[in-house]
């Protein structure tokens, strides 16, 4: 576990790619990482909102980023991605991300977003095409290569039947379905998640995340997520890193980080932590004894956060309760 500085590494040997050559010293494992940062600022009305965090994140790992609203997550993600201007240096790859080209970093890291801007009167399939662009060239035209990765995609999250339907007239969850068949087709070996699952209901939350960890345990692929729901942060990432304010806080084994006494005055309570050998689930006890208010039913029966049937049952379970 990492705390204010003390950083765990992680051995991984997924990525197949060819990787460039690195010419910039920094090293996870005597490997270039996937991505680098260092002392990464963000100023937003002239507000710093993000204070110098550092990370890196070998190739085929799946950091979380967790952390209270508010606390900087989805701007880290902003400022990896280019879309946030930013201070400090950002290595893609072994690239410098200031060095690059738009197309260059598009070919390299594609995001999903939390509300992603949805044309109205453009197809499923078209939305997702746009994925594609970094790979085209010089043609304006989508090729027969393009189609095939795009229906690839949109099928593997199933809705492929929703290819010609309008953006407009697709529900919450299957919009944020296409948006993630998007940055699939765009064949990155980055992928940025900044609530992929916020709009899905307990089972395709699974189902979309599962796919995502199938193509990083496959292709190497590596996963930086923002999630809010701690178990399935818990039972996808490989490592949390836990932001608050701004500023890094702690960063380790999904186990470690949600056990640590000092999370619970970020989100107002202790959680209790279950693992096995399918990850890492978290159980938030209610903060008031059975019936302490009187409401019909009260049982006072715990309350896991995240999918209902995500996890074994708690009594088959190791407990990993925080030290007090």
């Amino acid at each position: 576990m990492n705390v204010k500085g003390i950083r765990l590494t992680r051995q991984f040997s997924r990525d197949t790619r060819p990787k460039p050559e690195r010419t910039d010293g920094v090293s996870v494992n005597g490997h270039s990482p996937a991505l680098h940062c260092e002392d990464l600022r963000v100023r937003l009305d002239r507000r710093e909102v993000l204070h110098g965090v550092s990370l890196s994140v070998a190739a085929g790992e799946w950091l979380g980023l967790i952390g209270p609203n508010g606390s900087g997550k989805t701007t880290l993600l902003h400022a990896v991605a280019g879309i946030l201007r930013h201070e400090g240096r950002v290595l893609i790859s072994g690239e410098d991300a200031a060095q690059m080209r738009s197309r260059r970093r598009a070919r390299l890291v594609s995001l999903v977003t939390q509300n992603p801007v949805l044309p109205a009167g453009m197809s499923a399939v078209d939305y997702v095409l746009l994925g594609r662009t970094p790979h085209r060239g010089l043609s304006l035209t989508a090729g027969s290569e393009d189609y095939q990765k795009a229906l690839s995609a949109l099928e593997s999250l199933g809705v492929a039947e929703l290819a010609e339907r309008p953006l407009n007239k697709l529900s919450g969850g299957e919009r944020q379905r296409v948006a993630t068949a998007r940055a699939l087709a765009q064949d990155t070996p980055l992928l940025l998640l900044d609530e992929p699952t916020s709009s899905l209901d307990v089972g395709r939350q699974l189902e979309v995340l599962e796919l995502i960890d199938e193509m990083r345990r496959g292709n190497g692929l590596t996963v930086v997520s923002a999630l809010h729901d701690l178990s399935l942060a818990g039972q996808f990432a490989d490592r949390l890193m836990l932001l608050a304010d701004g500023r890094f806080e702690a960063d380790g084994r999904p186990a470690e980080v949600l056990s640590d006494p000092a999370i619970g005055s970020f989100y107002g309570t202790n959680p209790e932590v279950l693992t096995d050998d399918r990850g890492t689930a978290v159980v938030v006890r209610r903060s008031r004894a059975a019936g302490a208010t009187g409401a019909p039913g009260a049982t006072g029966e715990t309350e896991q956060t995240g999918a209902p049937g995500a996890t074994a049952n708690p009594s088959q379970m190791r407990r990993e309760r925080p030290s007090q």
